[in-house]
């Protein structure tokens, strides 16, 4: 089983690939913390991610969501990973919880993912929405938070350079594809 993941900027595409990636056959798993603020604000809280909690209801959604993930297929595409968490904790400036520490470590003594992260470069605008309220500028900030924590903890970064969706889509696919056929860790 080969688990990839898409990060980046906020609103730099990476749903929008994952989705494309779904419709080309493959087996996506979506972003928790979009999930994690959609049923908070569901329930009428306005700013989730201002509660102590927020860090650690993420990374048991992706812990859950990663293990119930089917394994019959070969190959799996997710919308971020722990160590977004890991830099979310970071950009917001709070503490990583313990939960997040041995979940990282999970994720890395067991090779959960494929050390290829696929870094979904920003389309140079940021469009908020109810879920991410963000300036562009501060996007970029996180951007590089998100480039530092891949890289500290060994990952190497696949750049996905801004372009038009199909493209996108296209170069995503066509690199898992060519790493599966190939039967490599490396691309």
């Amino acid at each position: 089983m080969r688990r990839y993941v898409l990060t980046g900027t906020p609103g730099a595409g990476k749903t929008s690939i994952l989705h494309g990636l779904a419709d080309l056959g493959h087996t996506v798993v979506e972003e928790a913390a979009t999930a994690v603020i959609a049923r908070a604000q569901a329930r009428g809280e306005d700013e989730p991610w201002t509660r102590a909690s927020f860090i650690e209801e993420i990374v048991e959604l992706q812990r859950r969501r990663q293990l119930a993930a089917a394994t019959t297929n070969s190959a799996q595409v997710y919308d971020r990973s722990p160590v977004c968490t890991h830099a979310l904790a970071r950009y917001l400036g709070r503490p990583v919880p313990p939960s997040l520490t041995a979940e990282i470590e999970r994720i890395t003594t067991e090779r959960i993912y494929e050390p290829q992260v696929f870094f979904v470069r920003n389309l140079g605008f940021c469009e908020p929405t109810g879920a991410r309220r963000i300036s562009f500028e501060e996007s970029l900030e996180f951007e590089k938070v998100h480039e530092d924590s891949y890289r500290t903890f060994g990952y190497e970064l696949v750049d996905i350079p801004a372009a038009d969706l199909p493209l996108r889509v296209a170069t995503v696919s066509a690199a898992i594809s060519e790493q599966m056929a190939e039967g490599l860790t490396n691309f």
